[in-house]
């Protein structure tokens, strides 16, 4: 089973604000930025995630356009998350808006797949005002392409006797990972149907197209062997924005660094995690892109030490052009009592007292309730990842 939250960051506002209701509403604001969400009636016009702001402003010029509230979205996420998984055994969260469950083996304690799914649609809505789409099929591919079919508050199943019928008539662009570019360069090999793909073994697309080809073949078999697994710990922690306006000044780049520092530093604290390497990625104005990173002898999650290290990374950089999106991640974490600090460090200490002191405050009015003041100023745009 795949569950899918519809126009999940819109539909979260417009519960909250009934006024809202019906309207059409995107997540984003800054007009350097891209669309983070649109309601169904937003998308009407042809608004899109990934829009540019400002090719969604003429797309749809009378919607409302909100900045987003990252924190709010989580806290609902939680609250539905939690409700899947006390209705089912095995839950694998793939974002903040949809989730797999294995419901294999469990007719006998859930009832009918159909039954339960109807069961978790009608609980999400009356807790949280909510609709989500459902699909169920015999894999983790097929049960997300069936979500997907009927949406909003959908709910389609394929039985496992219909999967080739059902995918007979599937459109390339309906398969998950088939994007607008892989979907040209199938085209220029002559596939437009998932009939062209099966016209030529898997061995011939895994030598013109490598795995993609391969598994672009399973796909179109309706194969997929992968497990629902329950969530692991993520393998880094990372901020990014674009900038209001392309830019040199390093002072301006210092306050977006420490505004990071702060998000990567809080969602290290909540994980009991620290970090031993520190990324900074910068994007040129040419859309070109580094990376430059620094393992340290001692793992941190503070705060003002992301914040140093970051900064250190991009004073060592020649900049020849303006930039245009920078950022911070935070890796190859660590828990070995043996980097911990010395008890007689107090700026540690004093760091770390702030650092707790600061997340509770956000954990409980969310990220941007309070902000170091080098920083302030920039609080309307970074209430949203752009």
């Amino acid at each position: 089973m795949h569950l899918d939250l519809d126009a999940f960051f819109a539909s979260v506002e417009q519960a909250d604000n009934p006024s809202l209701q019906g309207l059409p509403v995107i997540i984003g604001q800054s007009l350097r930025g891209v669309v983070t969400a649109a309601s169904y009636a937003a998308r009407r016009y042809g608004v899109h995630s990934a829009m540019p702001i400002v090719q969604a402003k003429k797309l749809c010029p009378h919607a409302i356009f909100l900045p987003g509230r990252m924190h709010r979205y989580h806290q609902v996420s939680q609250e539905i998350m939690s409700i899947i998984r006390a209705h089912c055994p095995v839950v694998e969260q793939a974002s903040i808006d949809e989730a797999y469950v294995d419901i294999s083996g469990t007719k006998r304690a859930l009832g009918t797949p159909k039954t339960l799914a109807l069961s978790l649609k009608k609980v999400i809505k009356n807790t949280t005002g909510l609709s989500c789409s459902i699909g169920i099929a015999p894999n983790k591919f097929l049960a997300k392409v069936a979500s997907a079919w009927k949406k909003p508050d959908g709910l389609t199943i394929i039985e496992p006797d219909a999967v080739f019928q059902f995918l007979a008539g599937l459109s390339l662009h309906h398969i998950p990972g088939v994007g607008k570019s892989f979907l040209e360069e199938l085209g220029s090999l002559g596939v437009q149907t998932i009939p062209d793909i099966l016209s030529q073994p898997k061995s011939y697309w895994a030598q013109v197209l490598g795995k993609r080809g391969a598994d672009l073949y399973d796909r179109a078999q309706g194969i997929d062997h992968r497990p629902v697994l329950p969530k692991t710990d993520p393998l880094s922690c990372s901020a990014e924005n674009t900038l209001e306006h392309d830019t040199l000044g390093l002072e301006m780049l210092k306050q977006y660094l420490l505004i990071q520092a702060e998000r990567v530093g809080h969602e290290l604290r909540a994980l009991g995690k620290k970090s031993q390497t520190i990324t900074l990625k910068i994007k040129f104005q040419d859309f070109s892109v580094i990376t430059r990173s620094k393992t340290l002898h001692r793992p941190t999650d503070i705060t003002h030490e992301l914040y140093t290290i970051a900064c250190t990374l991009l004073f060592a950089q020649k900049l020849e052009q303006k930039i245009r999106l920078i950022g911070i991640s935070a890796s190859n974490f660590r828990t070995d009592s043996a980097f911990l600090p010395l008890v007689t460090d107090k700026r540690h200490q004093r760091e770390t007292s702030l650092d707790q002191t600061l997340d509770r405050i956000r954990n409980k009015f969310g990220n941007t309730s309070i902000m170091r003041a080098d920083a302030s100023h920039l609080k309307g745009d970074l209430q949203t990842k752009s």
